[in-house]
């Protein structure tokens, strides 16, 4: 996953410095940054600039370095000005060669040699990793056609990982492989009422091994919770994963609300998976990043006795990383305040 990554990389770091306006430093940036193991460009971005975002404007080629578009620890990101414009460039460390588990290395005097991976990602991938693939948002109605678990082996009723077990369904089609849900909490929107779908819970993988009318054989390759009956068979979704992410600003006005929050508790923070009430029909995109705004409290003015809504404020900065048709994913990549469920989402400027 990390190597497909490479390839955002890529796309980001190509061109020249542009006019940057519209780009502000922060006050305090530094002139030089190193950089270290277990940074991203989010990290390296946020140094330099208040909204990070916007790094790409600032990216200037140098034409000297051999892949400009791989940045590794114990580089040095520099900031520079073309034509009065800032910019951003790297200046490499040691030389790096790249290889792959069982190649032959010489090793020589001022070169570094670090595995692939080692190249910094743009944000930081472990937190949504299990997200990309696993989990998945359904309609009520694609859930209650899909086949369901009938029972353990052995009358079993709760099975795990090497466990088999009988399942109920069509199998006139079968697929070699499925992944074993429970029906999650609906996401409903909070202005409008719509349902947007349901969580469909992964709870592990199972094998087709054989069927005898609607009832089919199933061996457990994969468990992350208890499973039993009543638990759907799905079968493993034929996508494209996205590991590749370019935070953007989105390309046109967008007001939403977090629904949910995947850490199982109602207060937000840096690095949470929260759920939108945005997805594709509302023009949003994976790398749309997102201003979270807190909900301004109702307060009574002294002088007139009103009761009067405070302004939302701005508490945080979110990427969106998957979209469904309804509801999309996004990843808290700033937490300036305590983010809240039902807090507002909006463009970032």
């Amino acid at each position: 996953m990390m190597k497909s990554f490479l390839r955002l990389v890529g796309c980001c770091l190509i061109g020249v410095a542009i006019q940057a306006s519209a780009v502000e430093l922060k006050p305090d940036h530094p002139d030089v940054y190193p950089v270290k193991q277990g940074d991203t460009l989010w990290d390296i971005s946020s140094a330099f600039l208040k909204d990070p975002w916007l790094w790409p404007e600032l990216w200037h080629v140098n034409p000297q370095i051999e892949n400009p578009h791989l940045i590794y620890p114990g580089d040095l990101i520099k900031l520079v000005y073309i034509d009065g414009q800032p910019a951003l460039t790297v200046e490499r460390g040691p030389r790096t060669i790249t290889y792959k588990k069982g190649d032959a290395i010489k090793l020589t005097p001022q070169v570094r040699v670090q595995e692939l991976d080692s190249v910094i990602p743009a944000i930081p991938l472990q937190h949504i990793q299990s997200f990309l693939v696993n989990n998945r948002v359904l309609t009520e109605d694609e859930i209650n056609k899909s086949p369901y678990i009938l029972a353990g082996d052995e009358q079993h009723i709760v099975m795990g990982l090497d466990d088999y077990m009988f399942g109920r369904g069509d199998w006139s089609e079968p697929h070699q492989a499925y992944g074993i849900y429970r029906k999650g909490p609906a996401y409903v929107d909070p202005q409008t009422k719509e349902v947007l779908g349901f969580a469909a819970l992964d709870l592990g993988m199972a094998r087709f091994e054989n069927a005898e009318k609607d009832v089919a054989r199933f061996k457990i390759t994969a468990s992350r919770e208890d499973i039993r009956p009543g638990d759907r068979l799905i079968p493993t979704e034929e996508r494209k994963v996205d590991s590749v992410f370019y935070p953007k600003s989105p390309e046109g006005e967008v007001s939403g609300q977090i629904l949910h929050v995947f850490s199982g508790v109602r207060n937000v923070s840096q690095y949470d998976v929260v759920v939108l009430n945005l997805g594709d029909r509302d023009g949003i995109s994976i790398g749309d990043v997102l201003a979270v705004f807190g909900k301004g409290e109702t307060v009574r003015d002294r002088v007139t006795k009103e009761l009067v809504k405070l302004p939302d404020q701005r508490r945080g900065i979110l990427m969106v990383f998957r979209t469904f048709e309804k509801v999309s994913y996004g990843l808290i990549l700033r937490a300036e305040a305590p983010l809240k469920v039902l807090d507002v989402v909006k463009n970032p400027n």
